[in-house]
């Protein structure tokens, strides 16, 4: 079966993926059951799905690269071309955007001079617009590298960027201070966090997520406040 040419890892390079990959298909009783954990640890490695990872996933799956392109394609999470060391991405889906996500959005873009799904000239940040990533009692969200930042405006979202850019520490609003984008592909392929305290910073859900349990358990909640026109 023809496949996708590809120039191949550097030896040394190749030696870690392969045991790396190992680890990540002894977790499963099929083999090609390991893409989404191999393609995110080939996006660790160059921050993007190359087709040098491609290739390399199907030559250690058994899969053909077509096979291999057709999942890389699907899912956002995979990246197409090199990319930013913090993916920042403002929801702009409809309750997002009704309560500001496009001002944040539009204020960002002024503020960084990009566009959608481009990358600042020093390689820091790459912004775009995001699907609904189900935080809308939240709205508006900012997303980086898939950790929520709930409840932005305009200014708190281009403060953000500029923490990024400047090296400061950022956390989410629930979770683990942020890390790199490749860190956190190979969080994703199934490696552990190793940051001290990471794993005990995992976030659960806000207040916000919890009201519908709170009244299916028959909890009171605070009465509803009547805003006069």
């Amino acid at each position: 079966m023809p496949q996708l040419p590809a120039t191949p890892y550097p030896a040394d390079v190749r030696a870690r993926l392969d045991a790396d990959a190992k680890e990540v298909i002894a977790r499963y009783p099929e083999s090609r059951s390991a893409l989404l954990p191999l393609l995110h640890l080939v996006q660790s490695e160059e921050g993007y799905v190359s087709r040098t990872g491609m290739a390399f996933c199907a030559e250690t799956l058994g899969l053909t690269t077509a096979e291999v392109t057709a999942v890389a394609t699907f899912y956002s999470m995979y990246r197409r071309k090199p990319s930013g060391d913090y993916q920042v991405g403002v929801c702009t889906n409809t309750l997002c955007a009704v309560m500001g996500g496009d001002a944040i959005f539009d204020t960002l873009k002024e503020h960084l001079g990009v566009g959608n799904s481009e990358t600042t000239e020093d390689g820091k940040v790459t912004l775009e617009h995001i699907e609904c990533n189900a935080a809308c009692d939240f709205a508006p969200v900012v997303m980086v590298n898939w950790e929520f930042f709930d409840n932005q405006t305009p200014e708190s979202a281009t403060q953000l960027v500029d923490d990024l850019i400047a090296g400061r520490t950022v956390e989410p609003t629930r979770g683990a201070p942020i890390c790199s984008y490749k860190e956190t592909a190979r969080i994703l392929a199934g490696f552990p966090d190793e940051r001290p305290g990471a794993v005990e910073a995992s976030g659960g859900a806000g207040p916000a997520s919890l009201v519908g349990l709170r009244l299916s358990r028959g909890e009171a909640l605070p009465k509803a406040r009547v805003v006069a026109p």
